[in-house]
């Protein structure tokens, strides 16, 4: 009897032990970024891109998986897209259990997904920023979209969206406009806004002409802002659009304004690209150098 009396008066010992530790012990929030995009088998874009890009910023990165694809610096060789059932399961599972900061959108491949985006956000109540990178083509000049995309992703995505990111030549598909100069490519970002209700537009300069890169962003409130840096001469360039947008993200996630953020993910992959400019990735376009000045993990 004494024997079992000491074992439950250990039991209750324990259990009040734990529970001062347990209110001792306070847990850190950290800042938690969704990508929803598509994985790049040789990992320079996509989803590989924003999930290094996330983490050198210092927030972390919780991802869904879109399409698979079947690519390298050269070209894309196949792609298959994820079931919309298992991309809202994906999408659920993360909003459910994080305190999601910020979603970056890239790649979705099919109206199907689209929907199945949209409609997880609603269901999971997600109100925070979202930045849509609208890839349409990949760096190597293949296609990354289905028929039906480009008119699901106006209609039911860019409505709540915070931000998107076309370069030129999906701004002209976009728009319906030939973009050539910085007018043409204000004027095809105001008509983008009035047509489906985003209130920011980011038209990467990037596929210009000239010693520069230019960005122009324009938003709902009559601002536009440009952002200018040397191009720098390397053909290591896969995943730029991909690291902007979720560089982009990252910074609102932490709490900066729409100018503040773009210009610091700007100056980001900037460096990135300076980084990797030297380095051999593959055959064609070889990745940017995401984890140049990695940062601790913000909380």
């Amino acid at each position: 009897m004494r024997t079992a009396e000491r074992n439950l008066n250990f039991v209750f010992s324990a259990l009040k032990s734990v529970a001062r530790l347990k209110n001792n012990y306070c847990m850190k929030d950290i800042r938690v970024v969704l990508t929803i995009a598509g994985s790049d088998s040789c990992g320079g874009a996509g989803l590989q891109a924003d999930i290094k890009t996330i983490s050198s910023l210092g927030l972390y990165a919780a991802s869904a998986i879109t399409a698979v694809t079947a690519q390298n610096t050269m070209g894309v060789r196949g792609i298959e897209a994820v079931a919309p059932a298992m991309l809202s399961a994906q999408i659920e599972a993360v909003m459910e259990d994080f305190a999601v900061a910020a979603v970056k959108i890239g790649m979705i491949y099919n109206r199907e997904n689209v929907m199945a985006i949209k409609g997880s956000l609603a269901k999971c109540g997600y109100h925070g920023p979202v930045v849509l990178d609208p890839v349409l083509v990949a760096t190597s000049g293949d296609s990354l979209s289905g028929e039906t995309l480009i008119s699901a992703m106006k209609t039911e995505l860019f409505p709540i969206a915070t931000l998107i990111t076309p370069n030129i030549p999906e701004t002209e598909v976009l728009s319906g406009m030939e973009v050539k100069s910085l007018d043409d490519m204000r004027s095809a970002a105001t008509k983008i806004m009035h047509e489906t209700g985003v209130p920011n537009v980011l038209v990467k300069g990037g596929h210009g002409t000239g010693n520069a890169m230019t960005d122009l962003l324009i938003s709902a409130d009559g601002k536009d802002r440009l952002y200018s840096a040397p191009k720098i001469d390397t053909r290591n360039t896969h995943g730029t659009g991909c690291t902007l947008s979720s560089a982009i993200a990252s910074h609102l996630a932490l709490g900066f304004d729409m100018e503040t953020a773009v210009g610091k993910a700007k100056e980001y992959v900037h460096n990135a690209i300076a980084a990797a400019k030297e380095l051999n990735t593959g055959h064609g376009h070889g990745s940017l150098n995401h984890l140049f000045e990695p940062k601790k993990m913000k909380i």
